[in-house]
């Protein structure tokens, strides 16, 4: 194990990029991210992330100085470009207190890359197509990650999976590929590094971790979870987003068959509501994110022996495969 996580950190082309050991990084998770679960994952290993969410500029700057606190290893912060309206604000801010990775999502990144490198920041473009793809790359982005529907919360409403776009996008750039969506175990990472990735991305795995302060409900409702318990919302209105089955999303769901407004969706499935689901446990008066990844997690591990026992199963998956798929060869 000690030798692959040697070998891991000296020539994975992610790895030597975002200047991290394992190439795991932790999805944004909107206005929910906490600066325990970054620290956590970035102290492990990993490429902890902020997600900036519909913050403001203070809350987020609160983040970044909590999460500089606990950690010296690097992190980034996600800035949904369409989606926060201080999306300049927050980019020069981390300019000003020196964030070292950015990442950026629903949006058009190119007018942000060439300032962003002018300061030496890393930055990753989060795409679901591959002619995205291709456009970030143009544009002047370090890294993608290529986000397959099955992940948790907003998506494309494309809907293509991981495992048929990774492959894609490999083939169309030169640039590090991360797998995001559907993704929690060795096996995940062990399948990206077959389909060309250079790592993953995780968001739904990571509330299920002993540091991510989220109500107890939202991570046992992952713990009970089973290959059936997500469902999409927004497709009436071109709005995809994957969330738990709950009262609160029944509802919506119900509203969205009679035909509901894009207004009126936009304003019941934002932050407000996703923080009294996650933060709050409420069911019945907000939602929770959620991949499909969610029936298969079984525990509430410190993340540190989560990405541990990635590493792990990782090696033993490709060695496996290896030696049981072409031994008679």
């Amino acid at each position: 194990m000690t030798h692959f996580k040697r070998e891991v950190y000296l020539l994975n082309q992610l790895c030597s990029v975002l200047k991290i050991q394992y190439p795991i990084i932790q999805g944004g998770m909107g206005n929910i991210s906490s600066p325990a679960l970054v620290a956590a994952v970035s102290n492990a290993g990993g490429l902890g992330t902020i997600g900036c969410g519909t913050m403001s500029t203070a809350e987020v700057e609160e983040r970044i100085v909590a999460t500089k606190r606990l950690t010296e290893k690097p992190f980034a912060i996600n800035v949904p470009i369409n989606v926060n309206p201080h999306t300049k604000e927050l980019l020069q801010m981390a300019i000003t207190l020196e964030v070292p990775v950015v990442s950026l999502s629903a949006g058009n990144p190119e007018p942000f890359i060439e300032k962003l490198h002018a300061h030496n920041i890393c930055v990753i473009v989060v795409v679901a197509a591959v002619k995205h793809a291709i456009k970030a790359v143009q544009g002047g982005a370090d890294v993608l990650v290529v986000e397959g529907y099955e992940a948790a919360g907003i998506n494309s409403n494309l809907e293509l999976t991981t495992f048929t776009l990774v492959p894609q996008v490999v083939d169309a750039v030169s640039i590090p590929v991360v797998a995001a969506g559907g993704i929690g175990d060795g096996r995940g990472l062990a399948a990206a590094f077959m389909l060309g990735a250079a790592g993953v991305q995780m968001g739904t795995r990571f509330i299920a971790t002993q540091e991510m302060p989220v109500h107890m409900t939202y991570k046992q409702r992952l713990l009970d979870a089973t290959d059936v318990e997500t469902v999409i919302l927004g497709r009436s209105v071109g709005q995809v987003r994957r969330v738990l089955k709950s009262p609160f999303t029944s509802s919506l769901l119900a509203d969205e068959a009679k035909g509901i407004t894009l207004a009126d969706y936009l304003e019941r499935t934002s932050e407000t509501y996703h923080m009294k689901g996650a933060i709050e446990g409420n069911e019945q008066g907000g939602f929770m994110n959620s991949g499909q990844i969610a029936g298969a997690i079984q525990d509430l591990p410190t993340v540190a022996t989560l990405i541990n026992n990635m590493m792990t199963d990782t090696q033993q998956c490709l060695n496996h495969a290896l030696l049981n798929n072409f031994q008679s060869q």
